[in-house]
């Protein structure tokens, strides 16, 4: 995303001990060092929380009791906006991710029974089978390409499944969606139109149905009594898509780049896959993605800072496991670590609901590509590809290993 070079101006309840010039769309460095281009925010003499004039101006909790609580505070931090500026956000609710309780836990029953411990173990043979298959054909060349060729192949090909579209849709979703995560050209109005009338299309054929998909069951649901609408079930649909065709792909980008640059981690996960568990988790809270919003509900006094109805507070999940006072050494991957809960897929009631099957498809990532190819490393020439944006994104990442 470019650099947002508009500065707004600082309103009057924002005192200028407040203020840090930080874009977080597109933050020095991050290019190369995603995660170390935030973690920065954690330096001596940078507020907790601080107000940015970039992008429309707004304010960034960098702490991770902050961002824990703000997520679970849906009083005074709505969830109807989630991104800056804010005319970047849909004018219409994406359901039900811009909505707060009780209304949101509506829009959410529905695609929970998708997204059960069951329902996931059910898929992961399925799961499982199609990262072999993949591996397998990747392995005697000796290099790859591991986005294109693994990353957008697996949790999305597990995706298209899910909700029935046919592999050749794949492409345009991925490039349909990576304009909403990282916008260009066209505004962001423009892009969920044409996201809306491709899925309003899959909506519209399968009311009726009896197909057990994803988008069939949203598609005939029942909401306080009736038949959803078309345009909550497109909205509903819409976000389904959003969110399983980016976060996983990008996550997987980011531990293999880890693995192939570490060869000691590498190694030790090889050697021992009863690390697999705790490795999971760990690669979670050092590689989270996701940079979501809230708006102010009212004026108030938050831990001394004066925020105004209105104003927009963004939730970076992975400052949380980057914080020195939530984890020790929090730049370091320790397959050791104590258990904590992070904030890689959010927390209270918009905990995002994949989070089973990312922790899956991960697993099944790491113990199929471990078994067959376990030594790994940058492609000797080739540089990474990673872009800021809603999202953290890795786009580009080329593999070579002894063939």
């Amino acid at each position: 995303m470019a650099m947002s070079t508009v500065l707004t101006p600082i309103p009057g309840h924002v005192p200028e001990a407040l203020v840090f010039d930080f874009d977080l769309y597109n933050p020095p460095g991050a290019a190369t060092d995603y995660h170390g281009a935030f973690a920065r925010l954690h330096d001596n003499g940078i507020p907790d929380i601080f107000w940015t004039p970039r992008n429309g101006g707004h304010w960034i909790a960098t702490r991770g009791t902050h961002i824990t609580e703000i997520f679970q505070d849906h009083s005074r931090f709505s969830s109807r906006m989630k991104s800056v500026p804010k005319e970047h956000n849909p004018k219409d609710p994406l359901r039900p991710i811009t909505l707060d309780p009780p209304e949101h836990g509506k829009y959410r029953a529905l695609i929970q029974p998708f997204f059960t411990v069951p329902a996931i173990r059910r898929l992961e043979p399925i799961i499982r089978n199609l990262a072999i298959n993949l591996i397998d054909g990747l392995k005697p060349n000796g290099q790859c390409e591991f986005v294109a060729d693994f990353a957008q192949h697996l949790p999305i090909g597990i995706f298209m499944g899910m909700v029935n579209l046919p592999e050749s849709d794949r492409l345009p979703l991925l490039n349909l969606v990576d304009e909403i995560i990282n916008p260009g050209e066209r505004s962001k109005q423009e892009i969920f139109a044409s996201l809306n009338e491709y899925v309003g299309e899959k909506v519209r054929s399968r009311r009726g149905g009896t197909g057990t998909d994803l988008i069939t069951h949203v598609a005939n649901s029942v909401i306080d009594g009736e038949l959803i609408s078309y345009t909550d079930a497109v909205s509903v649909c819409s976000l389904v898509l959003i969110g399983g065709l980016d976060t996983v792909a990008s996550t997987l980008g980011f531990i293999a780049h880890f693995l192939a640059t570490h060869p000691t981690h590498r190694q030790e996960l090889a050697a021992k896959p009863q690390l697999i568990d705790a490795a999971i988790n760990e690669f979670l809270r050092r590689f989270a993605v996701t940079n979501p919003g809230r708006v102010v509900t009212r004026d108030i006094d938050y831990h001394g800072v004066n925020m105004r109805a209105g104003d927009m507070v963004m939730l970076p999940t992975f400052l949380h496991g980057l914080d020195e006072r939530e984890f020790d050494d929090p730049l370091s991957v320790k397959f050791d670590r104590a258990p904590k809960v992070n904030a890689a897929f959010g927390r209270g009631d918009h905990t995002c609901p994949g989070l089973t099957l990312a922790k899956l498809e991960i697993r099944v990532f790491l113990e199929e590509w471990l078994a067959r190819i376990p030594i790994f490393s940058l492609k000797a020439g080739s540089d990474v590809g990673i872009r800021a944006g809603i999202n953290g994104s890795f786009y580009r990442l080329s593999l070579a290993w002894p063939s």
